[in-house]
């Protein structure tokens, strides 16, 4: 007996049966309408940096190739400070109809370890859609503010002049700024940290001179690294990057146990939708497997990790235990 049947005993006419069938279809296709309707209008890309650094980097390519394949923009709104949390702030309390999405950071898994008090939390506030790039870090220096040609002399001149170098960082309790106390810990030297609001202006005035030294991703120093601005020293992991073949890994220079990466990930507000986040998902996927895309991440070392829903989610808990530790162990506090 079918469920039709059930509820009314008695013979359908013709016309009765057709809008039941008619009604029937249309509850069931609606998902699918809703999901090919966004976006209907421009999305707002909320970065939580200042123009110019490493979120940038990917996020306006990825704008690019999004727009193009959408027909509908993506505008990037830069949001800088606090590290990266006052942007996210403002993200998390965007309406969650999938207009608004936030592009965050490795930043925003060691935030909850460096601030006392957020007015977002990560987990609670955002639902993670996908990670759409990933880089190692890179020890970059002026070279006419540093007296070294190589990490050895590098090392050699920071431990004999322990506080005279300074470096440059995203912000208090961001991945430069961690990446640098980690480093500090695992050599036995020091080097005096100096926050900016956003990895970009701490970049220019790196290349300008008014600091010495930076532990940034290699994504955003690429190009001028490239330009010999700056000088790259060592790149973390345990092999190799192949865009820049001829800079050691840490590993291979007696830091084993330095593997910092910066990645860059893609959330949208607890509450949208699930049909719009998986188009989302969708349509960011696309917009980074372009072969446009996928030359301009090579050229800054970047891989294109792919994780999305559940993994992205997974993957964001670890970083947020690793971060935790790392903080504690280094001792490392907001300036």
């Amino acid at each position: 007996m079918t469920h039709l049947q059930t509820l009314s005993p008695q013979p359908l006419d013709r016309r009765t049966l057709l809008q039941a069938v008619a009604a029937g279809a249309a509850g069931l296709a609606f998902p699918a309408w809703s999901q090919a309707a966004w976006p209907a209008k421009p999305v707002t890309l909320v970065v939580p940096f200042p123009p110019g650094g490493g979120t940038d980097g990917f996020a306006r390519p990825m704008a690019t190739h999004f727009a193009r394949l959408t027909e509908k923009q993506l505008i990037i709104d830069n949001k800088g400070g606090a590290g990266g949390t006052l942007g996210a702030g403002v993200a998390a309390k965007a309406a969650p109809d999938g207009y608004t999405l936030f592009m965050g950071a490795v930043h925003h898994t060691i935030a909850p370890s460096m601030y006392p008090k957020l007015d977002y939390d990560l987990e609670r506030d955002f639902v993670p859609l996908i990670l759409v790039a990933a880089v190692p870090q890179v020890l970059v220096i002026n070279p006419k503010k540093v007296p070294a040609t190589n990490y050895a002399e590098f090392l050699a001149f920071v431990r004999k002049n322990p506080g005279k170098l300074n470096y440059g960082s995203a912000g208090g309790g961001t991945s430069h700024h961690l990446a640098g106390e980690l480093f500090k810990l695992q050599t036995n030297t020091f080097i005096t940290h100096i926050p900016y609001r956003g990895a970009g202006p701490a970049l220019q005035d790196l290349i300008a001179g008014n600091v010495d030294m930076m532990f940034d991703g290699l994504g955003s120093s690429a190009a001028h690294i490239k330009g010999g601005r700056i000088k790259a020293l060592m790149v973390s992991g345990t092999k190799r990057n192949p865009a820049f073949p001829d800079v050691p890994c840490s590993t291979e220079l007696g830091l084993p146990e330095y593997t910092v990466s910066t990645w860059y990930g893609v959330w949208a507000p607890k509450a949208t939708p699930a049909d719009i986040q998986a188009r989302a998902i969708e349509e960011i996927r696309r917009a980074c497997q372009t072969d446009e895309a996928k030359l301009t991440w090579a050229n800054q070392g970047a891989d294109f990790p792919n994780l999305a829903g559940a993994q992205f989610d997974g993957f964001i808990k670890a970083e947020l235990a690793k971060w935790s530790k790392v903080v504690k162990g280094s001792g490392a506090k907001l300036d």
